[in-house]
C-alpha cells in the first residue's frame, strides 16, 4: 500500500487526528523501532523504518494515545 493510501485511512479511522499529529505519532514509533523495539508486522528487511511505523500505526497494531478533540 502506497504512504498516501496509509496515510489517509489513518486519518479516516481517526477523526480526532490530524496530519500533523499522525507526523509527531510516526516519529515516536520510528524512534522505538530504531532503538531495538520489535516490530509488529512480518515485512521484509528492505521496508524503511518510517514506513513501517506508518504501516503498523495503520494495521491498528499501535494505538494512538493523547491526542483529544479541542474543537468545541
Amino acid at each position: 500500500m502506497r504512504i498516501e493510501e496509509l496515510t489517509a485511512k489513518i486519518l479516516d479511522n481517526n477523526p480526532n487526528m490530524d496530519r500533523y499529529q499522525l507526523a509527531i505519532a510516526v516519529s515516536k514509533r520510528t524512534d522505538e523501532l530504531l532503538n531495538g523495539a520489535p516490530t509488529k508486522l512480518n515485512v521484509s528487511k528492505n521496508v524503511k523504518v518510517a514506513d513501517l511505523a506508518l504501516m503498523e500505526i495503520a494495521e491498528g497494531l499501535i494505538i494512538i494515545k493523547g491526542f483529544v478533540d479541542n474543537k468545541k
